[in-house]
């Protein structure tokens, strides 16, 4: 690529990145997109609540965005990994792990976040197939199954009552003691919700399928499905940038998708906890519709 300078760089390749590349690309913006391909969803097998797009493979829908993106001649794509982004003045300098460096005026972060999984063999390979994060994207095909939450607290709480809507079979299991307050267990009991705060050993599966949860006291509780929350990381160190977060880890943005370093904006899964297909394809195209128009006015 000889062309190392762009009015936009989007960092992230994926359904908020391509989403306002080709809002951007519409606008005739010069872009480039990097993306390392390794997106957060790519062991699910279907993606839903995604309207024309519903059972679709995340992969598939991806793929059919970037072949769409790419008719926008002014759009560029790059495949790396970014490892450092600095301001310069003439906007942003972005390095890829390849030693590559690209600049432009404005950057959008449609980087996503990294799940960190808990130590608990058998999780990781059933995640995003049947140990999952979000009833919207997944819970209709296990609505009235035999369900788990794996979570604690307020948390555990929270979402026990959303999991009770899709079905009735349903336990808590908290991995360890209880923080939930006495009137919330008595609620939960009133719901038929039994809480088990053994330990996890592991989670017995077949291909991502569970099987059961085997505890570390030798006894074992048989699922079809275990909801959890796990933790995350930033997929970009942005705080280098300059970046704020909020309490929950997430890039602070306003209503217009701005982050507190001017030029600097953000969408997709690394700003809200509603992480949906549905909801990073608005959340781009808005985006990137917002920096056209400052780059409209600052040229004008």
């Amino acid at each position: 690529m000889e062309n190392k300078n762009f009015e936009v760089i989007i960092i992230g390749g994926s359904y908020s990145g391509l989403s306002a590349g080709m809002a951007l690309g519409r606008s005739l913006r010069n872009v480039l997109i990097i993306d390392n391909g390794k997106p957060c969803n790519r062991q699910t097998p279907y993606s839903h609540n995604f309207i024309t797009h519903d059972g679709k493979a995340p992969g598939v829908i991806a793929e059919e965005a970037k072949e769409q993106v790419k008719k926008y001649s002014t759009v560029k794509f790059h495949h790396g990994t970014v490892v450092e982004i600095k301001k310069v003045s003439s906007g942003f300098e972005v390095k890829t792990s390849g030693n590559e460096v690209f600049f432009a005026k404005k950057l959008i972060l449609a980087s996503g976040i990294k799940d960190i999984m808990p130590d608990i063999p058998g999780f990781s390979e059933c995640w995003g197939i049947s140990v999952l994060h979000c009833p919207y994207c997944h819970g209709y095909e296990v609505r009235n199954e035999k369900t788990g939450i794996l979570a604690n607290g307020e948390m555990a709480f929270e979402f026990s009552k959303l999991i009770f809507n899709m079905t009735k079979d349903l336990a808590l299991f908290t991995n360890g003691r209880s923080l939930l307050t006495d009137e919330q267990t008595g609620r939960l009991a009133k719901n038929t919700i039994d809480v088990f705060e053994d330990e996890i050993e592991r989670i017995e599966h077949t291909n991502g399928f569970i099987r059961e949860i085997i505890f570390k006291s030798g006894k074992a509780h048989s699922l079809k499905v275990l909801y959890a929350k796990v933790s995350f990381e930033q997929n970009i160190n942005v705080t280098d940038l300059g970046c704020e977060l909020t309490d929950q880890g997430f890039i602070k943005v306003d209503f217009m998708q701005k982050t507190n370093i001017p030029g600097v904006f953000a969408c997709g899964d690394n700003v809200t906890m509603m992480r949906s297909v549905a909801n990073a394809v608005a959340q781009g195209n808005f985006t990137g519709a917002v920096v056209n128009k400052e780059l409209s006015e600052e040229n004008f």
